[in-house]
């Protein structure tokens, strides 16, 4: 009995206590922060796609927009939104109009992670997404658009960026567009990546591809990087007016070249400063005018795909085509061509094509090393069949191996692309000849 009283004695004391550590320890319930990422299902956007969201989607794309962080700017003008999302909840949206972020700006947002769909009426001159601030004094910047499949349904296009500041597209499947998956205006930084564009849902084959048409991506601009896309059904896969734009990882099978299809054409005569690197062209090349500054190196053009340098004023400087690789079905199709059909091409200079190993389609080259044996006074070696520009040899390194006998020689002639030698006596030799269509001089 003496125990249970002790134990009793015990438990009251601690009911005594335990109040008080609870008094002392306990934690003021904190102010109630509101989410930064808005779903839209709980603005009342229907995720099947059977009816129109495009209401529920503008007011979340508005509510995103209403909580910039104070004292905080990306660019002058911009303000922060603290990384706010928009998410789209893994759903299937119709939309009647385009999605237009509010023209006052901003950034440090992210749209993400669903479908939209255009309706029947949507306007065919739009685009699903569309980033265009009403003034280039209050741009958006840092805005992600990522996993989202957009169809267009045959309605316009699918992504506008005008005039925006450091876009990222990732991870995007954007389909049934009639004028550009994708359009990239103005502004500066806009980076696509891990993507796929087309027209037309195929993998090449598809019956309709002489009818294919509109752009993949249109690039209106300057400083944008394309990386690791696949464009594969358009008439143009990449169309490029715009200077200092790099494509790395692209895959081209949009619409072949005999269909009257291009991969990637660039409209930036006597200023292009364009970089290709580790592309793929599927029957379907290049088209540069008039370039300047225009590199293109470790890329596979497959299918009698070939560049083509078309001239537009006649000016064609500071051009690398090398380290690719070219293959074909042996009916003579040129890796390298020129359309001199508007003007000939006069002002040539550091042009290199070199080192690109060809299967199946006819070499071009604008360096090249020949021999001729012959037992006489003149050794002539041809290389009109391989260098790229008709009738232009800049410089030439020759030697003429007699044996025993060594009679006076002299270059004769290097018009039409042949080299010609000419000796003082008749000799069994042999003529060694290298030769360059635009070697570099250093003065």
């Amino acid at each position: 009995m003496q125990r249970l009283s002790l134990i009793k004695a015990s438990h009251l004391n601690q009911n005594r206590v335990l109040p008080q550590l609870h008094s002392a320890f306990s934690i003021t319930p904190s102010v109630q922060i509101a989410s930064r990422v808005h779903h839209v299902i709980e603005y009342g956007a229907d995720p099947t796609g059977t009816s129109d969201s495009t209401e529920a989607l503008e007011q979340a794309i508005h509510d995103a927009f209403q909580s910039p962080l104070e004292d905080s700017h990306l660019m002058e003008g911009v303000s922060d939104l603290g990384g706010v999302e928009v998410h789209l909840d893994g759903g299937t949206y119709k939309i009647s109009r385009p999605l237009r972020l509010p023209d006052s700006g901003g950034g440090n947002l992210m749209i993400h992670s669903g479908s939209l769909c255009a309706s029947g009426d949507f306007p065919s001159d739009r685009h699903l997404i569309e980033l265009r601030p009403r003034s280039t004094s209050s741009p958006f910047e840092d805005i992600t658009l990522k996993d989202i499949m957009i169809n267009s349904n045959f309605r316009g296009g699918g992504i506008s960026v005008v005039d925006s500041l450091r876009t990222t597209i990732d991870n995007c499947y954007i389909s049934h567009f009639t004028t550009s998956g994708i359009l990239i205006q103005g502004g500066h930084e806009t980076y696509v990546r891990n993507s796929f564009i087309g027209q037309h849902i195929n993998v090449g084959g598809d019956r309709r591809e002489k009818d294919f048409s509109g752009i993949g991506i249109n690039i209106v601009g300057n400083d944008n990087s394309i990386t690791d896309v696949v464009i594969f059904s358009a008439s143009v896969g990449i169309m490029v007016a715009g200077q200092a734009n790099v494509f790395t990882g692209v895959h081209c099978y949009n619409k072949a070249t005999t269909l009257g299809g291009t991969g990637i054409y660039i409209r930036a005569p006597g200023f292009t400063q364009t970089r290709i690197l580790n592309c793929y062209f599927d029957f379907t090349g290049i088209v540069v005018e008039d370039p300047v500054q225009f590199h293109v190196t470790n890329s596979f053009f497959l299918g009698n795909a070939f560049i083509l340098i078309k001239s537009l004023n006649g000016v064609v400087s500071g051009v690398n085509i090398v380290d690719n690789m070219f293959s074909g079905d042996y009916t003579g199709v040129r890796i390298v061509q020129l359309d001199e059909s508007k003007r000939e091409f006069h002002d040539i200079d550091q042009v290199v094509v070199e080192r690109n190993n060809v299967r199946g389609m006819t070499l071009k080259s604008t360096v090249a090393r020949g021999t001729a044996w012959s037992n006489g006074t003149i050794w002539t070696v041809d290389f009109s069949k391989v260098l790229l520009f008709p009738n232009l040899i800049k410089y030439v390194q020759y030697t003429l191996h007699a044996g025993a006998l060594f009679p006076n020689h002299v270059l004769r002639n290097v018009s039409r692309n042949r080299v010609t030698v000419e000796s003082d006596a008749a000799v069994s030799a042999t003529l060694h000849v290298s030769v360059d269509q635009t070697m570099i001089s250093y003065v």
